[in-house]
């Protein structure tokens, strides 16, 4: 499999237009051409006020807590989410109209959005107690996150430990195989099946 490694400082960090927060962008994997914008994206939003989010039609988001008290969701014509529990992930729409209430001070979490008739997701908080496998599928691609801890790559001496931060981009390519990542810590674990 093709792994990148990605640090701070390959992301890219933003300032919210209405100024209530900051996107700092892990990766940004591009739709076809014949679309335009992302095909899908990992953040992590700093809030630090209540407010409305971005629409993102024909997409589907997935949000947790990643440091702070939470906040509340509430959506047009769903009906209400709270992130309040670190790391577990609400799914909703990127067409709905969605305003956060925050339930006490600033935060941060963690986004996946995805467009939904490119992309198939699956997300999952999961502890990093020794090994874990990643199998190469021609279909798919992982992407994995490490909010705290420390890994390396098995039999891949020739890359950098992973460090709490950084990111894993792991795609198939022509030698196949797997990737098997060895540590302590946590990681977020995406899987991106192409539609």
């Amino acid at each position: 499999m093709r792994i990148r490694h990605l640090r701070e400082s390959d992301y890219r960090r933003m300032r919210w237009k209405n100024g209530g927060g900051w996107t700092t962008e892990l990766y940004s994997h591009p739709a076809p051409e014949s679309s335009e914008g992302f095909g899908w994206r990992v953040s992590i939003a700093e809030i630090e006020s209540d407010g409305a989010f971005s629409t993102f039609p024909q997409c589907d988001r997935w949000i947790a807590l990643l440091e702070g008290n939470g906040m509340r969701l509430d959506f047009d014509g769903a009906s209400p989410a709270s992130l309040e529990r670190r790391l577990d992930f609400v799914h909703f729409s990127g067409d709905a109209k969605t305003h956060a209430r925050m339930i006490d001070g600033p935060m941060r979490d963690f986004n996946l959005i995805a467009r939904r008739d490119l992309w198939r997701c699956k997300i999952r908080h999961r502890p990093l107690v020794g090994s874990m496998l990643f199998a190469a599928s021609a279909a798919d691609l992982w992407f994995v996150y490490m909010p705290a801890g420390s890994a390396r790559i098995e039999r891949r001496g020739d890359l950098p430990p992973i460090s709490a931060g950084d990111s894993l981009l792991l795609e198939a390519d022509a030698e196949s195989g797997s990737v098997v990542v060895d540590g302590g810590g946590e990681l977020v674990v995406i899987r991106l099946c192409a539609l």
